[in-house]
């Protein structure tokens, strides 16, 4: 699941460095790819005007506040954030099954700030409205997944005390 976030995060950072979506758009799955490159420029210009610098991602290790779980509709939902000083880069993404592989359905990358939380499932998830069927395939890629080995996720991150607490003399 770390490879899926952290390259799809990069392919995002590579888009906005160049100004070219092309390839972002084409690593999605078929319905995100119905959005044109010059459509993905529009909704990520705000990042790319900011120059917003996502290569961190490679090396940090994210935290987890939606751990990765298969929606009704047949997608995979994960959702957190990357630590880094000043700010974090926060993520909510969403994969299709394509031919036994997940790819990039749906993307929202912010900055700020998160509070730290433990990584939890919604009570009742609902599907997304944009599709209400699974997508072709789902029943496969799910079968593929199950047979993987999966990592335990990360700890929540532990607040740091305030700045202004005195010592006693």
């Amino acid at each position: 699941m770390l490879i899926l976030v952290r390259s799809t995060l990069l392919a995002l950072d590579q888009a906005n460095k160049t100004g070219n979506y092309t390839v972002l758009r084409d690593i999605g799955a078929p319905g995100f790819q119905n959005n044109s490159a010059a459509r993905l420029g529009e909704i990520f210009a705000k990042l790319r005007n900011d120059n917003l610098d996502l290569s961190g991602v490679a090396v940090i290790d994210p935290q987890l506040s939606l751990l990765p779980q298969i929606e009704a509709n047949g997608l995979m939902h994960m959702a957190g954030f990357f630590p880094s000083v000043p700010t974090q880069v926060n993520f909510d993404l969403a994969f299709a099954p394509v031919n036994g592989q997940w790819r990039l359905f749906a993307i929202s990358v912010s900055i700020g700030q998160m509070a730290p939380a433990a990584p939890t499932a919604p009570e009742t998830p609902e599907p997304p409205v944009a599709q209400q069927q699974p997508p072709a395939g789902a029943k496969e890629a799910l079968d593929k997944v199950a047979k993987r080995p999966t990592a335990k996720p990360a700890p929540a991150a532990k607040p740091a005390p305030p700045a202004d607490t005195k010592q006693p003399k």
